[in-house]
């Protein structure tokens, strides 16, 4: 028998980002309290910027830009939004979104693997990614309930099981 496999990776779709980010955007654009602030959310380049004349303003537009993408199912450990920063007479938030895992993090959950689950567990660095075999399926569903238990700083999806 062939020995059972997922994959845990840590992707965002990026056309939901897309979404939430333009529906962000028209509410900025019809809500009151941004009337007349110069409040604006839109791409640069790989990164999301957000614009207001005052620091409260643009850490609205930053939570209104969270609540769109809880909505749209991504997790707020795929964003890293910076601090406001004075630009001119400007407010400016920076956020990007991450994706990957990295080589410590994977490393970290192959770890509390080995050490947490059952036995017999195979987890293998591959890239930005972590693969996870065994021969039986429900030491793998084990596997998923004790990494959905843990709290990691990065977002974590299972894919590809097989």
């Amino acid at each position: 028998m062939a020995d059972s496999s997922f994959d845990i990776v840590s992707k965002v779709e990026r056309q939901e980002v897309d979404n939430a980010l333009n529906q962000a955007a028209k509410e900025i654009s019809q809500r009151y309290d941004f009337k007349g602030v110069g409040a604006s959310i839109a791409w640069s380049g790989e990164k999301i910027l957000m614009e207001a004349n005052s620091e409260e303003r643009v850490k609205a537009v930053l939570d209104v830009f969270q609540s769109k993408l809880i909505k749209r199912g991504i997790s707020l450990k795929a964003l890293d939004a910076g601090e406001p920063q004075l630009s001119g007479k400007e407010y400016k938030i920076f956020a990007s979104i991450e994706e990957g895992i990295s080589q410590d993090n994977a490393k970290k959950v192959a770890k509390i693997i080995r050490d947490e689950g059952p036995k017999g567990i195979k987890a293998q660095v591959q890239g930005d990614e972590l693969r996870v075999s065994s021969k039986s399926r429900d030491d793998l569903q084990a596997v998923i309930a004790l990494l959905k238990g843990k709290d990691f700083d990065f977002a974590l999806q299972f894919v590809n099981y097989r």
